[in-house]
């Protein structure tokens, strides 16, 4: 069937089921931002491949909501489908809700699977259209044609030695418990994958590129309950959890547990938990809605943890290093491609102990391609790098000991002075977000600021966030933090792993990023208050061979000489001679 044919079978649906608009997220039950291939119902709808975004159909139109990052790749990608894109004015906004209210007469119904959507959503949508007097309804018509959609995940799962993790299972949960005590909370729910695998130390390979594992659990002061296909889990691993007091239950059962609550008071995380789980509690159940404790206790790393992760960092950056420079010494002698240069960072990084997986798929830009922020080559869109221009790479690494996020963009010859310009001013924004220090309880969005300051001076911007958390051999996306725009209600804390990776995209040119992996780390105590820094944790040289020094202040240059030293320093006793004095080339101060 083409695009089309599935979009033709969905409005036949929809008319059998008196259904006026159907909305399609891009999640799954767990509100994961990377889903299972059962859960991929855009693509399998559309054709789109973006990891976000949201379809919204009705009898004479059929649209995708997206964002800046997918405008050209979306456009692409819906050609002949009978789709049509409508560009997001503000990021992970769903502006589809005034739409529906706008086109939607009084007595319409919206369908969508209360499941793929989070609670906090689901009840914006029923709350605003309810006003127009147009109402939603459970249904998934993806299943009813979706005739070979893929089944579960099966794979294996695993528990991690509790001294690579730094706090034992029973600590942290000791350590929510505390929190629901303080909530007034009697049971408390957790559905997001990253967050259970934090809480029991557990990983699995259920997802692309996050190593977690499709799982529930229920908390209540005095017992826990994980929902979990047992068969995923080793006998020695299902005994361990028994011995630390965890029932084991089917993945399914959570629903009926969930309705045979009553008489008490359960904390969800509306933005985690899926819209279909208010349906299904009782009457007599209250909700609170708060954030689950797991998202800011995982999000700041213990001192194993923090340790590990440079750990992870040496190694990344030795596949990083072996990497340029097979790419240096290659262009312009073999083909290179940009698929075929993705498949070599992977190799590289697969020799390196401890590897465990990509932790995205690499986004590897040439010219104009790099202009596309989210760009992943596929075997439409591959093009042969060549020895001029730039080339993107925004690739990173599971090791079992840590998670690695790194944006390097290179010159491959010769490069024009606006490309040189653009690679000057983003590397200075990257260095003023890195060497900022800031008062205890600064929020991302102050940071923002400072990093983008010198672009808005020249008028220029980019179109996606600044940073965001990094999780501890989990996922590469990870909050409460993140450097942007929007004010998020949580500071950038001590111990938080953050990127920060500002860009300048020129459509149909050329785009540069760079990008760092920081931690916060104290910086001093005044009459003022306690003032935090940031320890760079990425270890891969930065190319100063097409700066233009004088966009850079004084103190930007000492930081970058002396990140490249740090650089070289770290990595030296992991290279043989050769590889050794290329990097030292690239690491010279200027």
């Amino acid at each position: 069937m083409t695009y089309q044919d599935q979009l033709n079978a969905i409005r036949a649906k929809m008319l059998e089921a008196n259904v006026d608009a159907y909305i399609i997220p891009s999640s799954d039950p767990h509100m994961s931002e990377y889903v299972p291939d059962r859960y991929k119902c855009i693509h399998f709808a559309s054709g789109f491949t973006g990891s976000a975004g949201t379809l919204v159909i009705t009898a004479d139109f059929a649209g995708l909501w997206a964002d800046f990052r997918y405008f050209e790749q979306a456009e692409a990608q819906l050609n002949g489908s009978g789709y049509d894109l409508v560009k997001l004015k503000v990021q992970h906004t769903p502006e589809y809700i005034d739409w529906l209210i706008d086109v939607l007469p009084a007595g319409a119904q919206v369908g969508f699977d209360y499941q793929l959507m989070s609670a906090a959503l689901g009840e914006e949508i029923e709350n605003a259209l309810a006003i127009s007097r147009i109402a939603v309804r459970d249904l998934d018509i993806i299943d009813e044609i979706w005739t070979d959609r893929p089944a579960l995940p099966q794979k294996k799962a695993f528990l991690l030695p509790e001294k690579d993790c730094g706090q034992s299972f029973e600590s942290k949960l000791s350590d929510i418990r505390t929190v629901l005590v303080k909530q007034r909370s009697d049971v408390h729910i957790i559905s997001s994958l990253d967050d259970l695998a934090w809480l029991f130390n557990l990983r699995g390979n259920d997802v692309n590129y996050n190593p977690v594992v499709l799982c529930y659990a229920l908390i209540t002061p005095n017992e826990i309950t994980l929902y979990i296909d047992e068969n995923k889990l080793s006998l020695t691993d299902l005994k361990i959890l028994q011995n630390r007091g965890v029932e084991i239950k089917s993945y399914h059962e959570i629903k009926t547990d969930l309705s045979t609550l009553s008489n008490c008071s359960v904390l969800i995380d509306e933005k985690r938990t899926c819209y279909q789980f208010l349906s299904i509690f009782s009457s007599s159940v209250n909700v609170i809605k708060s954030i689950n404790p797991t998202v800011y206790l995982k999000s700041v790393k213990n001192s194993v943890e923090i340790e590990n992760i440079k750990l992870a960092m040496i190694q990344d950056g030795v596949a990083l290093t072996r990497f340029f420079k097979w790419l240096e010494e290659n262009i312009g002698k073999i083909k290179i491609t940009e698929i075929s240069a993705s498949e070599k960072i992977k190799a590289f990084r697969e020799s390196g102990e401890g590897f465990a997986g990509l932790s995205f798929a690499s986004i590897a830009g040439y010219g104009l391609h790099a202009a596309l922020p989210h760009y992943c080559p596929n075997e439409d869109s591959d093009i042969e790098l060549k020895p001029e221009g730039l080339f993107l790479l925004d690739s990173g690494g599971h090791y079992f000991y840590g998670t690695t996020d790194v944006t390097r963009t290179v010159p491959l010859g010769k490069t024009t002075a606006e490309e040189q310009r653009d690679y000057t001013l983003v590397l200075s924004a990257m260095i003023f977000g890195s060497a900022a220090k800031f008062p205890q309880g600064t929020r991302g969005y102050q940071l923002d600021g400072i990093v983008r300051q010198q672009m808005w001076q020249q008028g220029i911007n980019y179109g996606h966030g600044t940073g965001h958390g990094v999780g501890y051999y989990l996922n590469v996306h990870e909050g409460p933090q993140n450097i942007g725009p929007s004010n998020a209600a949580f500071s950038v804390d001590l111990g938080m792993l953050t990127s920060i990776e500002p860009g300048i995209y020129r459509p149909g040119k050329h785009g540069v990023r760079i990008e760092n992996l920081v931690i916060t780390v104290p910086a001093e105590s005044t009459d003022f208050g306690d003032f935090l820094q940031f320890d760079t944790a990425t270890l891969c040289y930065i190319d100063t061979s097409i700066v233009l020094s004088h966009l850079l202040l004084p103190q930007q240059i000492e930081w970058l000489n002396r990140y490249n030293q740090k650089v070289y320093d770290g990595l030296k006793s992991y290279l043989n001679a050769d590889e050794l004095t290329w990097l030292a080339g690239k690491c010279k101060a200027i």
